[in-house]
Order: structure tokens, then C-alpha cells, then sequence
């Protein structure tokens, strides 16, 4: 790996005899490495002070937990809320890379108002939902979470085949729908504008 350098002017005479009458300065370029190593006496103050030397290697925070709730920003549900089942962190044989299981909403429910009949307002209320496995960089996490139980319902034998995945979006439509019904989580279940 190649290091940075930079130019410094250097005098290649740098001291100037009486004698020479017809001294000049002669300036040249040179590549000089930048210092990287601490300095000595630096390593000695935080040795007095008792200040470790050794670098520290901080590790990442895990913050893509289930039931967090994230927006997918790739794909067929771009622009989608969905909240976070089950997260792979360090990959899988299949999928060698940090990805999660989520489950969101494929259809938000519409805005429901005092005149509408009972048969309206349930109508209204529907939501459809999907299950995928998203990689980590298609996600952008929130500051929310939800908490509805979808760790029995929604698994990795669920995505195997197609009838086991409908039944478990079905599952996690009722789920959803009973949520939203009770009225918390409301930024959840709004549509995002952009």
C-alpha cells in the first residue's frame, strides 16, 4: 500500500561560508513521509497520567434488533415500512453478507373520517403485507419500534415455499390490522410521502 507524501523546499546549502562570494541558494523538492508514529514524549505524558497507549478497537453497536422498525429503500417495496423479525449479522452460508428478515406493509390503510359507516371504516382499515430477507445496506433504520409478536409466524421456512409465505403474509396482515386498530404506532402505519 502506497503512502502519502508531500513536497517540502529544502535548502541543499544550508549554511553560508564568508569566502564564497558568490554563494546562492539552491532549493530543491523532496518527498518526506508524514510523521504517523506518536511522538515520544507523548507516549510518556499519557504513561504518567495513566492514559492507555494502546489504540482502541472499538466494536460496531448492534442496533438493527428485531422489532425495530426501518424503511426499505431497494427493490419492489422501496419507500415501504416494515419492522425487523429476525436480523443476521454476520451472514449466512447462502447469504454471505449482514441481512434481516422483515416483515411491512404493502398497502397502508386509507384515512378514515367520523361520517364513514362501520362496513367503510373496516374496509379502510385493511393492510397487506409482505415477508422478504433484505440486506442491511437496503435499509434505512428509524428511531421507532413496534412491538407485535411475528417471531412464531414469520420465519426462514416460510420463504421456502410459496403457500407457507402466503399463509404467514396473511398471518402478519391480521397481526398488523388488530395494531393498527388499537391506535398506537400511528406513524407505522401512515403512508411516507416522498
Amino acid at each position: 500500500m502506497k503512502t502519502d507524501t508531500y513536497n517540502e523546499r529544502v535548502n541543499i546549502f544550508p549554511q553560508k561560508d564568508d569566502n564564497d562570494k558568490c554563494y546562492k541558494k539552491k532549493m530543491v523538492n523532496v518527498k518526506r513521509k508524514p510523521k504517523s508514529t506518536p511522538h515520544l514524549l507523548d507516549l510518556e505524558e499519557s504513561r504518567r497520567e495513566g492514559r492507555s497507549t494502546e489504540r482502541r478497537n472499538p466494536k460496531m453497536v448492534k442496533f438493527l434488533k428485531p422489532n425495530k422498525a426501518v424503511i426499505v429503500l431497494q427493490g419492489r417495496y422501496a419507500g415501504r415500512k416494515a419492522v425487523i423479525v429476525r436480523a443476521f449479522d454476520d451472514g449466512t452460508r447462502d447469504r454471505a453478507y449482514g441481512h434481516c428478515l422483515v416483515a411491512g406493509i404493502k398497502k397502508y390503510p386509507a384515512k378514515v373520517i367520523r361520517k364513514d359507516s362501520a362496513k367503510k371504516t373496516a374496509k379502510k382499515s385493511r393492510v397487506k403485507a409482505f415477508i422478504k430477507l433484505v440486506n442491511y445496506r437496503h435499509l434505512m433504520p428509524t428511531r421507532y419500534t413496534l412491538d407485535v409478536d411475528l417471531k412464531d409466524v414469520v420465519t426462514i421456512d416460510s420463504l421456502q415455499s410459496k403457500d407457507k409465505k402466503v399463509t404467514a403474509a396473511k398471518e402478519t396482515k391480521k397481526r398488523f390490522e388488530e395494531r393498527f386498530k388499537t391506535g398506537k404506532n400511528r406513524w407505522f402505519f401512515t403512508k411516507l410521502r416522498f
